[in-house]
């Protein structure tokens, strides 16, 4: 009893919160003068508390970037340069796995125009937006700014008028902004410490990638030689600690120095821009593979000698030139080892932009510099250093297994923004899976490489680490068969870019398209998908089920939430497979709709140009709201079983919610 009264209050709430048109976001428009013929388009936006609008620069991948459309430019005037726009803030989104700019409470766009025709009175802009919180909102926005036409207008004072051309309701549906409560979690933390946290992750990251380095067999053996050096220069041991404290701190400015001058050439923006540029990841994953064959053993990649005599002979000078040099002699002749690291962490740091490359820089530097500058002032320490040997070279050829698997994750970047299909789940996993066995194998003695020495053994730390590549490999394995290998998500394509979407063991209904309906196709978990009302309208009809509108968007981050964390649930799925005719609406598809079916809107005046408007207008028009993720249970007279519902995670309370449509169906 106690719980289907909460059920009933989370229904209730739902219905409160849901069921009305939304509008976070309200606009002013102003045009500021700068001569008789140029002039400064100001938009100004204030954002509800919770909510954020995405900017126009958001990376593609992720949520919708805010599209700006200026009117009837041709003949009547000119635009000057971008759209400005206020500074962002940037999140990493674990669902779509990109970057996202957005604005947080307020935000500001400039245009500057140039006026070629004399008699131009109006300027009219469409902004195409999205607006999110514990649902999201695809927007529109109409603004007109006004153009004195006066011959004396150069002293005509600013216009300050404001057009406000409401979005998405009519004079009979008053927009509202709720409080959404009903058992949702807001997508937005406060972002300032996010930030934060992500540059400790790339500090922390890159303080690993430099221990990874350190123990190479280009690092570790330098580090007795330099110790050796300092002992020898330096005639008292404050003296010596002086002087290993300079060279750890020379090391380090020199690796900051690079990710300074990085950020300063490319600029912050334009390294993010890059990191998701599919020839960047195409060339990156090029100089990988190539990489990784080097510290497989296959060569050696090394800087021209003549740097490192160069640089030796200044090292030779003494004094703190001579140690300057000496950190960067070290930086030279590592190269072959630390090169491709100190990559890989640029490219990770650069796709945070900001400061991340120098903080990625600072992080590597450090666990590089440290061992050197504590072993040169306590000398004695040496003796309780491993002796060099062949287990240098196995942690180097360890790396270069690492770095052939991850060359395919940016292989499998560009792929995925091409569409090209050339890196399907199942290829990406087995490439996986063949890199990671062939690891294992090797750290269980039973592979060889060129600069391997001859093995009577290997030591308990060595079988343990290759147990567990091996246990990592075996977990792969079910993948290949639909798996979720819910540790590795973010790494291989999603399920549903892939060969067979339900997996090789989906049976025969599964890889047939002839055991597909008219107008369906296999969505998220195998489940038959309509995205066409009408005829997934008659199929409901045909089999005699109630019909689940799932209003979603291809860019909406609660319903990827809900779609792997709730429809996942083995209850949920079992209905939604069985029990109802999912058709879902995807209300930011850019597809044009035929020409003789576009329309303009009765309810908000809008012409419905795209599929997306379409979806967009239908929920407005028949349930009077304008978010998503919304669920509406119907019956085969268009008719509400019980009330919809948004945004819910509680698996528990879906699936009561699911239960009590089909019940009243089966009525």
């Amino acid at each position: 009893m106690k719980k289907a009264s909460l059920t009933l209050l989370f229904l209730l709430v739902s219905l409160a919160a849901m069921a009305q048109i939304v509008e976070p976001v309200k606009w002013k428009s102003r045009t500021e003068k700068i001569s008789d013929t140029e002039f400064n388009l100001v938009v100004e936006a204030k954002i509800d508390e919770g909510w954020h609008v995405y900017s126009q620069f958001t990376p593609d991948g992720g949520s919708l970037p805010m599209e700006l459309k200026y009117h009837d430019t041709k003949g009547n005037y000119e635009l000057i340069g971008k759209t400005k726009e206020s500074p962002y803030k940037k999140l990493y989104s674990d669902v779509f796995e990109v970057d996202e700019y957005f604005f947080e409470k307020s935000f500001k766009l400039q245009q500057r125009v140039k006026i070629k025709n004399p008699k131009l009175a109006k300027i009219k802009l469409s902004i195409d937006y999205q607006v999110c919180q514990t649902a999201c909102i695809n927007g529109f926005k109409e603004l007109t700014f006004d153009i004195p036409v006066s011959s004396n207008a150069a002293t005509t004072p600013p216009s300050t008028d404001t057009v406000t051309i409401e979005n998405a309701v009519s004079p009979e549906i008053k927009p509202a902004v709720t409080d959404v409560k009903a058992k949702t979690v807001a997508v937005t933390e406060p972002v300032k410490g996010k930030e934060q946290k992500g540059l400790w992750t790339i500090f922390f990251l890159s303080f690993l990638g430099g221990f990874a380095a350190l123990m190479t067999p280009c690092v570790f053996p330098m580090i007795p030689l330099t110790v050796s050096i300092f002992t020898k220069q330096s005639k008292t041991r404050a003296a010596g600690i002086r002087n290993a404290i300079f060279y750890g701190l020379s090391i380090i400015l020199i690796y900051v120095l690079l990710g300074s001058i990085i950020t300063a050439i490319f600029g912050a923006e334009a390294l993010n821009a890059l990191s998701t540029n599919v020839w960047f990841n195409i060339i990156f994953f090029v100089l990988l593979v190539v990489f990784a064959i080097s510290f497989l053993g296959a060569f050696e990649i090394v800087l021209p000698n003549s740097w490192a005599n160069k640089v030796d002979r200044q090292a030779d000078r003494g004094g703190i030139v001579g140690i300057l040099f000496m950190a960067l002699a070290l930086a030279i002749v590592s190269f072959s080892c630390t090169g491709i690291i100190v990559g890989d962490l640029l490219v990770v740091a650069a796709s945070k932009g900001g400061v991340a490359p120098v903080v990625g820089m600072l992080g590597f530097s450090l666990a590089l510099a440290l061992p050197f500058m504590l072993f040169a002032m306590f000398p004695g320490w040496l003796n309780s250093l491993p002796k060099s040997g062949g287990w240098l070279n196995t942690v180097k050829v360890s790396l270069g297994f690492l770095e052939l698997a991850f060359a395919f994750k940016f292989l499998s970047n560009a792929d995925l923004v091409l569409q090209a299909h050339w890196l399907e789940r199942e290829v990406f996993l087995a490439i996986w899976i063949a890199v990671f066995g062939a690891w294992a194998l090797y750290l269980l003695g039973k592979i060889t490489l060129p600069h391997d020495s001859p093995l009577s053994s290997i030591s308990v730390g060595r079988l343990l680490l290759g147990l567990l590549i091996l246990s990592f490999t075996v977990y792969m394995i079910p993948g290949m068969f639909g798996a979720p290998l819910k540790l590795i998500s973010a790494f291989p394509p999603p399920q549903t870019y892939s060969e067979s979407p339900m997996g090789f063991g989906g049976g025969a209904e599964s890889d047939s398209e002839q055991a597909l309906p008219d107008g369906a196709k296999f969505g998220e978990h195998g489940i038959v998908t309509f995205n066409d009302y009408e005829k997934g309208f008659a199929y409901a009809k045909k089999v005699n089920k109630p019909i689940m509108l799932d209003f979603t968007g291809y860019a909406c981050v609660n319903c990827r939430k809900m779609e792997i964390n709730v429809w996942s649930d083995e209850q949920v799925l079992k209905v939604l497979k069985n029990d109802v005719v999912l058709i879902s609406l995807y209300v930011d598809d850019k597809r044009p709709l035929p020409e003789n079916e576009q329309y303009v809107s009765k309810v908000t005046g809008r012409k419905v140009e795209t599929i997306g408007n379409k979806w967009s207008d239908f929920i407005i028009s028949r349930y009077q709201t304008n978010t998503q993720p919304y669920y509406v249970l119907t019956d085969l007279n268009e008719q509400k079983l019980n009330e919809p519902i948004g945004y819910a995670p509680d698996a528990d309370d879906y699936l009561a919610w699911l239960r009590d449509g089909i019940g009243k169906f089966k009525k």
